[in-house]
């Protein structure tokens, strides 16, 4: 019998991130504490940007994102926010947050380390650009390691694709 393999990748579903603006933007349009204070949010691109006329109220308007996310099932691990804050541009504050994707090198190494440390003995991992195969000769031990890969506090979101 093949062995059995899975991808371990860390992606998002961008239809999923759209929703999630759009109703984030209705609610900023429709909520009393956001009238008259200039708040929006937009998705460009890759970036999600939001403005306000106070540094809290943006802040509140990340809030309202962050929480429209997690409704729609998208990880918060996926939304790069600059730890500055927002920023002052003329009489607005604004904060632009990147949209990340891919498992870099260094967290792919830490991925592999727990895979080979607290993991089944029988599975073999290999990095592959921005995803890692991980391959044994048991389903249940793929398992196993999901099981041990949801449980762990990593800097980012795991989704298993591939799994065959």
């Amino acid at each position: 019998m093949a062995d059995a393999s899975m991808d371990i990748v860390s992606t998002f579903d961008k239809q999923e991130v759209a929703n999630a603006i759009n109703a984030a933007a209705k609610e900023i349009a429709n909520r009393y504490d956001f009238k008259n204070v200039g708040a929006s949010v937009e998705l460009s691109g890759e970036v999600v940007k939001m403005q306000a006329n106070s540094e809290d109220r943006c802040k509140a308007v990340l809030d309202v994102v962050q929480t429209w996310l997690v409704k729609r099932g998208v990880s918060l691990k996926h939304l790069d926010v600059p730890e500055a804050g927002p920023r002052l541009s003329g009489k607005e504050y604004k904060l632009d947050c990147a949209l990340k994707e891919g498992i870099n090198q260094e967290n792919a190494k830490k991925i592999g380390k727990i895979i080979r440390d607290e993991g089944p003995k029988g599975v073999k991992t290999q990095i592959q650009g921005d995803a890692i195969r991980a391959t044994s000769k048991s389903r249940d031990d793929l398992q196993a390691v999901q099981k041990l890969l949801k449980d762990s506090d990593l800097d980012v979101a795991v989704n298993f694709t591939n799994y065959r």
